[in-house]
Order: structure tokens, then sequence, then C-alpha cells
């Protein structure tokens, strides 16, 4: 169950492993009144630190030295999804930005902000605010716009497909080519033509019109 906290008693877990980092983000979130209660250094213990405390949110570095912040944000988003996650980049990359918030975090924002801005992001996130830019937020709702609407996204509880490759499927029966699949799902190329040649595999088609209609006889033998 979600937990509101107080404005006074904001709880953090800080992921950094640059110590410096780490004492700069401590000292400025204590001297706005939160409370840190733990700081990590790795992926591995990001993810305990935050199943044990339970912090309202945990400030976590892109780059940890043993693992990605978007997989470290998945982590933490299945063990604790009650949990904000905001990731912070010394080289903000959009289409990172794009995954964290699609793996369950709340905020993508660089390291380089003015004195005073983070403790007023973190309380923003935890009483429901994104911490986005709105570059990024723009890019949510493009991709948002090039995702398949109405009808088409209606799945079958039994499927040989898995989730992915509906997803791609859904995309392809819009008329989407493999370039906007990726972007949209923020996929290499290469990554969408594997998924594509398996979907085809499942399907037993060979082309773009026969999946989508293959698609079309499963949803309707759910029915």
């Amino acid at each position: 169950m979600d937990h509101a906290p107080d404005e006074d008693t904001i709880r953090i877990v800080i992921a950094d492993g640059d110590p410096l980092v780490r004492r700069a983000l401590r000292d400025t979130l204590r001297e706005d009144g939160m409370t840190v209660v733990a700081e990590a250094t790795s992926a591995s213990e990001t993810v305990e630190l935050t199943t044990f405390y339970r912090p309202d949110v945990v400030v976590l570095d892109e780059q940890l030295p043993d693992e990605g912040g978007v997989e470290t944000t998945r982590r933490i988003h299945a063990t604790t999804p009650d949990v904000r996650v905001v990731l912070i980049s010394s080289a903000p990359d959009d289409a990172l930005g794009l995954r964290a918030l699609r793996t369950g975090a709340c905020g993508y924002m660089s390291k380089d902000f003015e004195p005073g801005v983070l403790p007023r992001v973190l309380r923003g996130v935890v009483f429901g605010e994104a911490a986005i830019s709105r570059r990024l937020a723009m890019l949510l709702v493009e991709a948002d716009r090039r995702s398949p609407r109405a009808g088409a996204g209606l799945r079958p509880v039994k499927s040989p497909l898995t989730d992915r490759e509906w997803e791609v499927l859904d995309l392809l029966a819009s008329g989407a080519r493999t370039e906007e699949i990726a972007q949209t799902l923020v996929l290499s190329t290469e990554t969408v033509r594997s998924h594509l040649k398996n979907l085809y595999r499942k399907l037993e088609v060979r082309s773009r019109a026969e999946a989508t209609e293959a698609a079309q006889r499963l949803r309707e033998l759910a029915v």
C-alpha cells in the first residue's frame, strides 16, 4: 500500500558510486530538512537498502559501477513498487530517460542542477509529480501518439506471443515501419527485427499483412 509522507519527513536513499557526489547530494537534502536514511555505491546495495529502509525516494545515478540505472530501477520497481525513483545523469540521454520512465522511474534529470532544485523536485515526486524536462515530456506525448489505438491493443489471454511481441505487432498493424517501432518502444532496430522474426515464426506467416490477419484471428477466438 502506498504511503503518503508528511512534507517534513521525506526519507531518501542516495545511490551513486562517487563519494563526492553522494556527499554533495546528502548535504543539499539535509540542509533542506530531508532525511537521508542510507547511501549506496552499487546496484545490488541500492536494491537491498531500498528493500530494507523503504524510503520515499531513491536518488539514483544513471551509471552505477555494476549495473545501469535503468535495470536498477526495474529491480526496485519489482520489489518495492511504492518507492519513487529519480535517475540523475551527468550526460542525460532522452532514449534512456524514456526507458527509465517505462521501467518505473518517476523522474530523470541532469546532475547539473542549481542549489535548492533537487529538494523541490523530490517533494513534487513524493506527492505525485514527474521530474522530467519539457523536452522529455514532449517525447512521451509523441510516443503516445504513435501507439496503437482502441481495439488494436486487445490481446487474448492465451497466446504464443510475448507482451513485447504484441506491442511490436500492434505497431506493425498500425502501419509503423521498423524504425518507427524502434523509436516508439525505445529499442534498437536490430531488436525490433528479432521480435518480428520471432512473431512471424510463431504465427507461421511471412508478411506484415499475414501477421496482422493472424493476430486478428487470435483476438476473435478469444472473444
